[in-house]
């Protein structure tokens, strides 16, 4: 029997290895347990399921079994981004299960469980579901399964959120890539839903991601920044598999930084739209946040890496935005959950109340704060896990990493060391998955953040 494992968001596997029918009996069984201890019957429970390889197999599964314990399950009635879930799970008050592995190569397939609450399972709730695991559940009922249509919930929610009016003043050609996943009938329609026009490219769903990876990042996103460079001012929006990441290119076909979209989206909707409160970030994101925040004297909230750790932040201070370096935000009044259909909304929303480019708006907010910050990350493969915590304690008593002087040291996440010049900073995380250091780096200058990488870590 092989392992199952819970990480940061759901569990994880190759479709017909461990990601097998009877592996995914086991782990909706265990949700079913939890749903039954703390809920009861009456909880209704919605199933939903990306573009991958047979997810949809899996998903409709998933809800008769479910139906057999004798829940009553929505099915979503055609491929569905995360955040449309999880935004229902609330609307709804059900828990949800998802079939997607987000932005893993396409052989992968997962399981997220979403409480009512509309985040990422939390630690404590992800530990029940591995101690179900192991436990029988002999319930037997009569629920039903009932295909369901969760978009014009979504929809309706996202117009009070987003000012489409707005949007639409905007003189800018908008390209979105489908990236063969999840965001396709959702992000393009609801720009058509308002009569706001764009190009596009990559619209079908493909199991295999037209060969490449749904992730949105710049060595996925070759097409993409192509075709906003032959368009004359163009911005260029992209998801990841599951549409819960977002991917940004601007005017001039560069990447812009989660980091940089979420300081952007802090000021635009402060200064616009009159949110108040703090911000939440991930001791791995940058700087540049807690930079922009001091300005406009906004408190930052800092998680350890994860969006099961924003999310709860999320609920616990109802933040103007929460955000996490590998390009997942959510905001006030929405789902403690990241949407990256929301992100690439909120930017041409920005970008409307300005009356600017993207990149524009990205050298404002340098001027702002004043300075630029430069990032990086290495991954540091060890022998075996017994390796890791003699590393990180190692890290724990260091004063000095090169000519960098250690002014304090947080150990929420792994081992962060922030150096006395005050903008630089070294991350060592495990991976929590493999035998695996993350090592991330960050400095105000090119060259520092070079001396960082070139010292002894």
């Amino acid at each position: 029997m092989s392992e199952i494992k819970f990480g940061t968001d759901g569990w994880r596997a190759v479709v017909g290895q461990d990601f097998n029918e009877d592996n995914v009996q086991r782990v909706i069984k265990a949700i079913g347990k939890y749903v039954f201890d703390n809920f009861g019957l009456h909880k209704k429970i919605i199933v939903g399921f990306d573009p991958r390889n047979k997810a949809l197999e899996f998903a409709t599964c998933a809800a008769n079994q479910l139906a057999e314990y004798g829940f009553n399950v929505l099915l979503s009635d055609k491929v569905i981004p995360t955040p449309v879930l999880a935004y229902n799970a609330k609307h709804l008050n059900a828990c949800a299960v998802m079939f997607t592995a987000s932005h893993n190569p396409p052989e992968y397939l997962g399981i997220k469980f979403i409480p009512d609450y509309a985040g990422p399972a939390t630690s404590q709730i992800t530990d029940e579901l591995m101690i179900n695991l192991h436990l029988p559940f002999r319930q037997k009922g009569k629920g039903m399964v009932e295909k369901y249509n969760f978009k014009p919930d979504y929809f309706s929610h996202l117009e009070k959120l987003i000012d489409f009016a707005k949007i639409k003043t905007l003189n800018k050609n908008i390209i979105f890539d489908g990236l063969y996943a999840a965001s396709i009938g959702y992000f393009d329609k609801i720009l058509d839903v308002h009569g706001i026009k764009y190009d596009s490219l990559h619209m079908y769903h493909d199991i295999n991601f037209g060969g490449g990876m749904p992730e949105p990042k710049p060595k996925y996103l070759k097409e993409l920044i192509e075709k906003v460079k032959q368009t004359p001012n163009s911005v260029g929006f992209a998801n990841d598999g599951d549409s819960d990441r977002f991917g940004v290119i601007n005017e001039n076909g560069e990447y812009v930084s989660p980091n940089e979209i979420i300081a952007i989206l802090l000021m635009h909707l402060k200064k616009h739209k009159n949110y108040s409160g703090s911000i939440v970030k991930t001791v791995g994101a940058s700087l540049l946040l807690n930079k922009v925040a001091e300005k406009l004297g906004v408190e930052v909230i800092e998680t350890a890496v994860g969006f099961k750790h924003v999310g709860e932040a999320m609920r616990k201070h109802n933040p103007i935005i929460g955000g996490e370096e590998s390009g997942g935000l959510s905001i006030q009044g929405h789902i403690p959950e990241k949407d990256g259909i929301l992100a690439n909304l909120l930017i041409l929303e920005a970008m409307a109340y300005e009356n600017k480019s993207l990149v524009d708006l990205q050298k404002e907010l340098y001027d702002f704060v004043g300075c630029k910050f430069y990032n990086d990350r290495i991954d540091k493969r060890l022998d075996n896990v017994n390796e890791i915590k003699p590393i990180l304690e190692e890290y724990k008593n260091k004063s000095k990493i090169g000519n960098f002087e250690v002014k304090n040291i947080d150990t929420k996440d792994g081992v962060k060391l922030y150096f006395t010049d005050n903008s630089s900073w070294v991350l060592v995380r495990p991976s929590g998955t493999e035998p695996l250091l993350r090592i991330y780096f960050e400095s105000d200058s090119l060259e520092k953040l070079d001396k960082l990488r070139r010292s002894d870590v």
